[in-house]
């Protein structure tokens, strides 16, 4: 189990870096030939992090790592790989419902995303990570179509890990927020699965007891709305798909996170005041509410992590940094060690 030591990010991703040292797994990285990836790779294989599999043409991949130490890992072109066609048989039974054929089958899995995802999907490796050179919808449409949701979540999201300097709310300024980056406009369904799969989330990677706030602009029935409503049925329909979990709502951000505050505003709930999961309404609230905290608190954000995915694949920012990078193979390496 990772230790959260105090709001420092080095402390977070170093808990996450050792955890993924002590059970190793094979990460794909599905950008092969990419300066930041390579160099990624080089850092993971050092540093016995993950076995790593590069994917993309050879030749290019090993003239673009020059002066880099890549021995370590294993390189596969899907162009020509000896996989591809059982690949392709596989996919093509995933999709021949939608209209898919073999021949289009044969041509998709050559993409290095799709390839990538039929390595998961298949047990050849344990998770993915990709983004740096892609938008999300590159990795999540193969990740939808291959990989798909994990049983009892109907939506794939996505959340970050916040790091809060001088602050002791949250698990000592450690939090999570979702969703900040996939579903515009969850519906309550939808926002109940958010809240268990980000629960999942904290516990795995940050390794700390989930307590999820339900978020609004009404705390307790302050507020009648059917903006509140959506939340308040989203609180129920979670706290029946996952009875163990605690979770309350709907509460406001201040009732959620003080526990002054919580005991004038939501007297006897055991989530207020203590909160640190905290599940947004909606894409925009999620999304502003994370810049916000980065700029104004000056935190720390880790992700966007992708969540509720059968098996692990993790997206990347494309302004990130080599050790962004390793970063994320060591939580995609977490993550697979609960699969």
């Amino acid at each position: 189990m990772l230790v959260v030591k105090g709001a420092n990010k080095m402390d977070v991703i170093g808990n996450i870096i050792e955890k993924a040292k002590s059970n190793i797994k094979k990460i794909v990285l599905a950008e092969g030939s990419e300066a930041r990836n390579l160099k990624a790779a080089e850092i993971a294989l050092k540093e016995r992090i993950a076995d790593i599999v590069l994917l993309g043409n050879e030749a290019e991949i090993k003239a673009a790592a020059k002066g880099l130490n890549i021995s370590g890992a294993e390189i596969i072109d899907p162009a020509n790989s000896p996989k591809s066609e059982e690949y392709a048989q596989a996919f093509y039974e995933l999709r021949k419902h939608k209209g898919m054929t073999i021949e289009k089958a044969r041509e998709i899995v050559k993409d290095p995303m799709y390839y990538g995802c039929m390595m998961v999907k298949e047990d050849d490796a344990d998770g993915l990570v990709s983004g740096a050179i892609h938008a999300t919808a590159d990795l999540l449409r193969p990740a939808f179509q291959i990989i798909k949701t994990a049983p009892g979540v109907s939506v794939v999201s996505s959340s970050f890990i916040m790091i809060v300097p001088n602050c002791n709310l949250g698990a000592d300024g450690v939090l999570l927020y979702s969703d900040c980056g996939v579903i515009p406009n969850p519906t309550a369904e939808e926002l109940a699965s958010i809240a268990i799969a980000a629960a999942r989330t904290m516990k795995t990677l940050v390794g700390v007891e989930p307590i999820v706030a339900m978020l609004s602009f009404s705390t307790k029935g302050s507020a009648e709305h059917e903006l509140v409503d959506k939340v308040r049925k989203a609180t129920e329909l979670a706290k029946k798909i996952a009875p163990d979990l605690q979770i309350d709502g709907e509460l406001q951000a201040d009732a959620a996170l003080v526990p002054e505050v919580a005991e004038l505003k939501a007297p006897g709930s055991k989530v207020a005041g203590h909160a640190n999961v905290l599940i947004f309404p909606d894409l925009q609230a999620g999304n502003i509410g994370y810049k916000l905290t980065q700029r104004l608190a000056k935190a720390e954000a880790i992700g966007p992590l992708l969540q509720g995915l059968a098996k692990p694949v993790n997206d990347l920012s494309r302004g990130c940094s080599p050790e962004d990078i390793v970063a994320e193979i060591a939580i995609t390496s977490v993550e697979a060690q609960g699969n």
